[in-house]
């Protein structure tokens, strides 16, 4: 198939429902690592571990963190394949290095510098310092009892997979592959559902649970069997009009069947994580891991049916969250730390300080996003030039 007759199918329809399900997943991040301050599960790991603790933060949370990020990227194997579509492979290429490998060159090194400077603020400031932050002080105190840390991309390591998945899209277009898309693009929702999630497995059984971040400067080769196949199954879906028309019988089934699955996932997942995480054996890992596998297919694809079904009109409230959760996911996490190094001290209960941290973090970075991203330059390189109305209602090409 050519890329006219690709692109064409999208050219008439609005797509503001995959930007809006990527704004929610970017967003939601801010919700997500504020939790797992007051998380149980998390405490003797998380640098801003409070004092205050509560499993029903854990419940919700491992919940929206097993499909969260699956989703955003099945939305950025849709939009490189549009783009692909649209402008070429080298074209491609070119709009993803504005868009993705300039933004972490350039902001990951000004997050580890806030993350680290709050960081050392809080560790001389803090009385309730968490378990982490107690760990610090010591190796501060007596160097060299303690290993360097090593080398992280924090909270960007989605920007830094996404480079290599870009870059592995090219170098496997030398590959005909519309034979194999043509035959997955027949088969069965049935057949999907409970197939897809087998092959993301493998990825799955070879890490600890719940699912780490790949955030080490080393690429962490589980991420591209795990994200990796949910980038390619975007991929597909812009290669297969009316794709997730095909599971709106399903979608209620898959979120239900999704919540039973939680249900057995969070009864065997460790109460408490420690470094390095200890072992579980096998019938129970492979159990665990099934759970895992089957929760992030189902629910993203009850996502897409939700999100098509629901949030495709215009909206002007969500546009402008579209616009500025880019920024918002990039700036939020040494601004949060920086918040609820501030609350450890403070006498509120768990909802106040959950609350407050959200908030103040969210406003922050809205604020910033207007009066230092939205119509500068850093705007530019994150979401492009500003277009025109009847442009926008087009296809929109998101980040």
């Amino acid at each position: 198939m050519s890329s006219t007759e690709l692109i064409r199918p999208y050219e008439s329809e609005r797509l503001h429902y995959l930007d809006n399900l990527r704004a929610l997943a970017m967003i939601g991040g801010v919700f997500f690592h504020a939790a797992l301050a007051y998380s149980p599960q998390l405490h003797n790991l998380w640098l801003t571990a409070d004092k205050e603790q509560s499993q029903v933060i854990d419940i919700f949370s491992w919940f929206t963190h097993l499909f969260r990020m699956p989703v955003f990227f099945v939305i950025a194997g849709f939009f490189v394949a549009y783009l692909v579509g649209k402008r070429g492979m080298r074209g491609m290429l070119v709009n993803r290095a504005k868009r993705i490998l300039l933004p972490l060159v350039i902001f990951l090194p000004l997050c580890l510098w806030a993350v680290i400077a709050t960081l050392m603020s809080a560790v001389a400031s803090v009385e309730n310092k968490s378990p982490v932050m107690n760990f610090i002080a010591y190796a501060m105190a007596n160097p060299g009892t303690a290993p360097p840390p090593p080398v992280t991309t924090l909270h960007l390591w989605f920007l830094y997979n996404l480079v290599f998945f870009c870059i592995l899209t090219w170098v496997l277009s030398y590959i005909n592959w519309s034979r194999i898309f043509n035959i997955f693009s027949t088969i069965k929702p049935l057949y999907f559902i409970f197939g897809f999630p087998l092959l993301v497995l493998p990825a799955l059984l070879s890490i600890s649970s719940p699912l780490p971040a790949p955030d080490q400067m080393l690429p962490q080769l589980w991420s591209f069997g795990f994200f990796g196949l949910f980038f390619v199954l975007g991929y597909w879906i812009f290669r297969t009009p009316q794709f997730i028309e095909r599971f709106n019988p399903y979608a209620l089934a898959l979120f239900i069947g999704s919540l039973v699955f939680y249900a057995v996932y969070y009864y065997l997942m460790p109460k408490q994580l420690a470094f390095p995480p200890a072992p579980i054996e096998y019938p129970l890992n492979a159990l665990l891991k099934l759970c895992e596998a089957y929760i992030s297919v189902w629910m993203t694809l009850a996502c897409l049916v939700a999100g098509k079904r629901y949030l495709n009109p215009h909206n002007r409230v969500m546009r402008f969250l579209s616009d500025s959760s880019y920024w918002i996911y990039i700036a939020h996490l040494p601004l949060l730390f920086a918040v609820q190094y501030q609350l450890m001290d403070k006498d509120w209960s768990l909802l106040a300080k959950y609350s407050a941290s959200v908030g103040v973090t969210l406003v922050l970075c809205i604020v910033s996003y207007l009066l230092f991203v939205r119509w500068t330059p850093i705007g530019w390189m994150l979401n492009g030039r500003k277009k025109s109305a009847a442009k926008k209602d087009a296809v929109l090409v998101t980040s």
